[in-house]
């Protein structure tokens, strides 16, 4: 496995059936990725769900493992199928059947970043994309695949949370209650990747925490959440978009001064979710 193919912690006491992962908060820009983008090194990682990985940290501490990303959404979506291909970024790609996703330039080579800006200025080749789907795209998922598996064996049971941030702009419309637009958007692709007590429980310990929730608009889940939520075999996926704004400013894409107080807010939900296990063998017994 390339050594920068992801980063995996693990708890000391692997304890609850849950997974953190964060497929979208790489930062690795080698140089070789920044000489062929014709954007700025400020305008390619618009698209990056920047620092999300440091705020769910806590995850090993409380029994958890936390995967995360190493490159770059840029430069490979891991939230894509592998064979997601773009037909106007990469060579000899015959035009897929019909994927909004692709269509827009967001396939697992992406096409384009944040306001639908090129990140190239022509194709790239069929070659390049393979050796980067199997350098990263394979040994992420297999390190995710293999850890929700574990989790199976230990638990009967496999949740994984998977962690994204999504642009205020997003979500500046949305009105929900009081508070204005949500803090939060969970994503269960309504209902098809977690059992409806899993997301209630995810969302009561967000809520608790202050923070306002919704589900499934504007984000339901994408590959991931698709792929590996099986709630039906007691594998279950549900995703959450913390929106940027609330921890970094999202023009410099730097840590604002609310960082650390919302880091310690996830870190008091990472505590309390990670307890579902320990609350099941407790109620079982009762």
């Amino acid at each position: 496995m390339p050594a920068n193919a992801y980063k995996l912690t693990l708890p000391r006491d692997r304890n609850t059936c849950i997974v953190f992962a964060s497929p979208h908060s790489g930062r690795q820009y080698s140089a070789a990725f920044l000489s062929q983008t014709v954007l700025s090194e400020r305008e390619i990682r618009s698209s990056e769900d920047a620092f999300v990985d440091v705020l769910f940290a806590a995850a090993p501490r409380f029994g958890a493992p936390l995967l995360a990303a190493q490159k770059p959404r840029a430069y490979l979506d891991l939230n894509r199928a592998s064979d997601e291909l773009d037909p106007a970024l990469v060579q000899g790609v015959r035009k897929p059947s019909s994927n909004p996703r692709i269509s827009s330039g967001l396939g697992v080579v992406p096409r384009v970043v944040a306001n639908g800006k090129s990140i190239y200025s022509g194709k790239i080749s069929r070659a390049e994309v393979e050796q980067r789907l199997d350098e990263i795209w394979q040994p992420y998922h297999d390190c995710l695949q293999a850890l929700l598996r574990k989790n199976y064996e230990l638990f009967g049971k496999s949740i994984l949370i998977d962690c994204h941030s999504m642009p205020h702009e997003a979500i500046s419309s949305m009105k929900h209650g009081r508070s204005g637009c949500p803090d939060v958007v969970l994503g269960d692709r309504f209902g098809a990747s977690a059992d409806p007590e899993t997301v209630d429980y995810i969302e009561a310990a967000l809520v608790d925490a202050g923070l306002s929730v919704v589900r499934n608009a504007p984000f339901a889940g994408a590959f991931v959440a698709q792929h590996y939520g099986r709630p039906s075999r007691n594998q279950h996926v549900v995703q959450i978009e913390i929106d940027r704004s609330l921890y970094m400013d999202e023009r410099t894409i730097q840590p604002n001064e609310n960082f650390d107080q919302l880091k310690a807010i996830l870190t008091g939900v990472i505590a309390e979710l990670t307890t579902i296990e320990r609350r099941n063998i407790q109620l079982a017994a009762e």
